[in-house]
């Protein structure tokens, strides 16, 4: 199956959004399955930074790790899970749009290990929710509306 794509316009410079969602830490304020997020590397994030999250999903609160494995601030991040019968693939772009402001593009997939290969389709139909309702978060949180605002 193809990765899912989805993009949202946020009244932010580039530069301002990618380093809000560099952050790795603050993903919890805008991706709203997430309880807790603790960053496994020191220092700025790069390439081999790793974070480990604790994701609500269906069936409970799961611990899964990713780490960037593309970083080219400020347009371009690419991560991966490492861990878990369901691993995340994804990349994010942020494009400058005509008239100021940012496109934030989101390729995101699911991958199955093992028995997750089973879970996979019912994940991804989740997923598709998931990431539409947290990208409005996300620009509601940085152009500093509605009930996620105070960046």
């Amino acid at each position: 199956m193809a990765p899912f794509n989805a993009s949202i316009e946020i009244a932010r410079s580039p530069e301002d959004v990618f380093a809000y969602l560099d952050d790795l830490s603050r993903h919890g304020e805008w991706q709203s399955q997430i309880r807790e997020v603790k960053v496994e590397t020191d220092g700025p994030t790069r390439v081999g930074s790793r974070a480990r999250e604790k994701r609500q999903v269906p069936g409970g609160v799961r611990e899964m790790t990713y780490e960037i494995t593309k970083h080219d601030p400020p347009r371009r991040v690419s991560f991966r899970g490492i861990d878990g019968p369901v691993r995340v693939v994804g990349a994010v772009t942020v494009s400058p749009v005509d008239g100021g402001g940012s496109r934030v593009s989101l390729e995101i997939d699911l991958v199955g290990h093992r028995l997750g290969k089973l879970l996979v389709p019912m994940a991804r139909s989740q997923l598709r929710k998931q990431v539409l309702l947290d990208q409005q978060r996300l620009k509601e949180r940085l152009e500093g509306t509605g009930a996620a605002a105070s960046v």
